[in-house]
């Protein structure tokens, strides 16, 4: 069995004086996120981070994340979301050998790893200085051919832009374009268990092409949920969070836990 954690949409920021403020929210929502994983009885293989890790896209934040998530055991693979810097990115995780060897300037950072008997395939759907995603002829040939590579090994797909509708208006807006493409992908290669994103900064659930995909939480701020139209964009008070992916061969189970270090009130039979 394999646990793979995800953490998504930190959105890490620069002050006036270039550096990330400690003290900011982002940096204290990481920190609980991070602690709170620790304090799981049964710690995660690996973490995956899906995107919006940097709220500029600039150097200073990645270091401070990679800095900040230096107390994690695991290995930790990062993608970029629609607010991130794919080069800024690749260099700041350059020691992830997986992350440094996924391309050259400019190039999408995608790969594939393997652990605990489960392959983790990171897959960028972002479009330079565009909010929406993409899944371009180029992207699904690659994750084709990636997935193609392993074909009896349980997978999870990782993305920041959800392949299916949310609901939410001013996200939808921004989605993702190239999902049919996927769907065809998706439905050679049934050792896909999950697809997982961010973006929404919301847990939700839907299919695409009979595959459970999921959203997360983000470790910082959640969106108000608004399904009416056209709706309103806002935040809203609601915790903290991140996903727990449980895949033990061809089952997967994922569950949704808000940031805090929860302990047991009682024991139950």
């Amino acid at each position: 069995m394999a646990i793979i954690a995800q953490l998504s949409d930190i959105h890490l920021a620069v002050g006036r004086d270039g550096e990330v403020d400690d003290a900011s929210g982002p940096v204290r929502a990481l920190r609980a996120a991070v602690s709170s994983l620790l304090a799981l009885p049964a710690r995660p293989d690996a973490v995956v981070l899906t995107g919006d890790l940097a709220d500029g896209g600039r150097p200073a934040e990645y270091a401070r994340l990679h800095a900040l998530l230096s107390p994690l055991p695991m290995a930790v693979y990062p993608l970029p979301g629609n607010h991130d810097d794919r080069d800024a990115l690749r260099h700041a995780f350059r020691d992830h050998p997986a992350v440094a060897d996924s391309g050259g300037p400019g190039a999408p950072v995608q790969y594939a790893v393997e652990f605990a008997g489960v392959r983790l395939v990171c897959c960028d759907t972002t479009i330079p200085g565009s909010p929406s995603g993409e899944l371009d002829v180029e992207r699904l040939a690659w994750l084709d051919g990636t997935l193609a590579e392993r074909p009896d090994v349980p997978t999870v797909v990782a993305t920041h832009h959800p392949p299916y509708p949310i609901g939410i208006r001013f996200i939808d807006d921004m989605g993702l374009s190239g999902t049919d493409g996927l769907a065809e992908i998706l439905k050679r290669h049934r050792q896909v268990v999950r697809v997982i994103s961010g973006h929404v900064h919301r847990s939700s659930v839907g299919t695409l092409a009979g595959t459970p995909c999921t959203t997360t939480s983000s470790t910082y701020r959640q969106l108000f949920l608004d399904l009416t139209r056209p709706g309103r964009g806002a935040l809203t008070g609601e915790p903290a969070g991140f996903a727990i992916h449980m895949i033990e061969g061809e089952s997967a189970v994922s569950h949704f836990v808000p940031t805090g270090n929860y302990r047991p009130l009682m024991e139950v039979d």
